[in-house]
């Protein structure tokens, strides 16, 4: 059984308990349907999806970190509070969408950073230290444009897939906002990939073009490239024709002339000129905040990775209702800087890191090309960060360090953990060493606060298996099967919440403009 999930915001949809943020249900209740006419309960799966006398037994398999597509009317009104889930049956399929009190924004990247360098031109935008990077949000406007229009200049064009394939950098920014900017889907690859790994993903999305900086540490990118493209070491640049990735046709250094690459630089100074900008500009007027425009491909653990494709909107909204969690529209803007330590390649980094800076107008320092403790800590103390992004064992690795007292923290205000569940201890750790008041746990999607005098006063949501809470707001969600037409016991399939879909994978479910695609290209 597979569960589609509609948009908004990076952490997992939250399984939420009485008296918290919503009602805890049985599984084997029905459906219900709630809108804007009341309450009443349906079994919203057409016949043709659930067997007769299946149970529905959603999470058993996940425990907590599952979410619901069902509510529980008495236990909502006895509560006092709102039913937030409502659903939408589509073509005889269940559908469910999260209410929201905030206002969504039909914008695309690009205007959104159009809007923010007029609001605030003279305000940091980026810093990227071990890069002498310092750019106010008109300065990085003006850079983004160039590079946009200098993509489109080489033969790129709206719906191209661009692969960027290095570790965290002002051109990995450079290259998302430039991407979204020109209408081109940016393709987040792994790093770490070799090549076989390589191979598949720029064959699975058909990319068109790759970036990449020579060499990382022992990772030397242009020579695990020649092990699959032979070819680029004799191709004009811009003119590659590679056997084994057919699609490939540009790769870009971005910090060395290398055989058959065009250099980053060269690129973003073409754009510069007229013609080119005049070409940006009209393409722009051809785009649609639900056009997709990322692709983010999925850990591997279950299969081969999948390349989950999101949209303009899915990640302005998403960057949106994080700030909002943080509470970056209560604190005074210059003093919101957020420390990132997390790979741009992932969700968190890109999406909870870039485009919540770019959204709220709130500073973002890059700590290091990869993760490092001690450069976290370096980052905080010397450019007064108050926000810090990080997984369970990056914060251990931070706590940890030997030096940790030497360091100054005192503008530290809250930040966001994610990534694999933390514990209460570290938690609590977190919050009184690191000064972090406010701190949004993304696993269980829920702000955990530690109010001055209030040592261990943690908001834990605990969900048993077996039960599951409701859909969180502005989210949507579907349950259907695509394969064998009913429901599956036992199995529950989740996504990142606004993703299209896993692209070129099974067969295509459309809902409203939501599509899921399973199956071959």
């Amino acid at each position: 059984m597979a569960v589609y999930v509609g948009m908004l915001r990076v952490g997992r949809l939250c399984a939420r308990s009485p008296g918290v943020m919503g009602a805890r249900v049985g599984l084997s209740r029905v459906w219900q349907e709630v809108g804007l006419w009341g309450v009443r309960p349906l079994r919203v799966l057409a016949p043709r999806l659930q067997a007769p006398g299946t149970e529905c037994k959603l999470g058993s398999r996940l425990g907590k970190r599952t979410f619901s597509l069902i509510n529980d009317r008495k236990s909502a009104s006895s509560s006092g509070e709102m039913d937030r889930t409502a659903t939408l049956p589509v073509g005889g399929l269940s559908y469910v969408q999260g209410h929201t009190t905030l206002h969504l924004i039909n914008k695309t990247v690009g205007q959104c950073l159009d809007a923010t360098a007029q609001r605030v031109p003279d305000r940091e935008a980026l810093v990227v230290h071990h890069e002498n990077v310092r750019l106010t949000f008109a300065q990085l406007k003006e850079e983004v444009d160039k590079a946009a229009s200098g993509l489109l200049s080489i033969g790129l064009c709206k719906g191209d897939r661009l692969g960027m394939w290095g570790p965290n950098s002002y051109a990995w920014v450079l290259m998302q906002l430039a991407t979204a900017q020109a209408g081109i889907i940016l393709v987040s690859v792994n790093p770490a990939y070799q090549a076989m790994e390589v191979e598949y993903a720029l064959k699975k999305v058909g990319c068109k073009a790759l970036v990449f900086p020579r060499q990382f540490k022992t990772q030397h990118y242009y020579n695990i490239l020649k092990q699959i493209c032979p070819e680029v070491e004799k191709a004009q640049p811009g003119d590659l024709k590679s056997q084994r990735l057919p699609d490939l046709t540009t790769v870009i250094s971005v910090d060395a002339p290398l055989p058959g690459t065009l250099l980053l630089d060269e690129v973003v100074a073409a754009g510069s000129q007229e013609q080119n900008l005049a070409r940006l500009r009209h393409t722009q007027q051809l785009l649609s905040c639900h056009d997709p425009i990322n692709i983010q491909f999925t850990s591997g653990t279950t299969g081969s990775p999948k390349g989950a494709t999101l949209s303009h909107y899915n990640i302005v909204n998403n960057s949106n209702m994080i700030g909002e969690r943080l509470r970056l529209h209560q604190k005074p803007p210059d003093t919101s800087r957020v420390v990132l330590p997390n790979p741009l390649y992932h969700c968190l980094g890109s999406v909870g890191g870039t485009m919540v800076s770019l959204m709220h107008g709130v500073t973002l320092i890059l700590s290091s090309p990869v993760f490092d403790g001690k450069k976290a800590l370096e980052a905080i103390s010397r450019e007064r960060g108050s926000l810090l992004y990080g997984t369970p064992t990056m914060f251990v690795d931070i706590l940890n360090q030997p030096d940790f007292s030497s360091y100054d923290i005192s503008a530290m205000c809250g930040g966001v953990i994610g990534g694999s569940p933390a514990s209460p201890e570290l938690i609590r750790a977190i919050i009184n060493k690191l000064n972090m008041k406010e701190l949004v746990d993304e696993e269980v999607d829920q702000r955990r606060e530690q109010p001055p005098g209030q040592l261990g006063h943690l908001v834990v949501v605990q969900v048993e298996v077996g039960e599951l809470g409701q859909v969180v707001e502005g989210a949507g969600a579907q349950h259907a099967d695509v394969v064998v037409g009913q429901v599956q016991v036992d199995e529950l399939l989740e996504a990142a919440e606004g993703a299209r879909g896993h692209l070129a994978d099974l067969a295509v479910l459309q809902v409203q403009r939501h599509e899921v695609r399973h199956g071959p290209k």
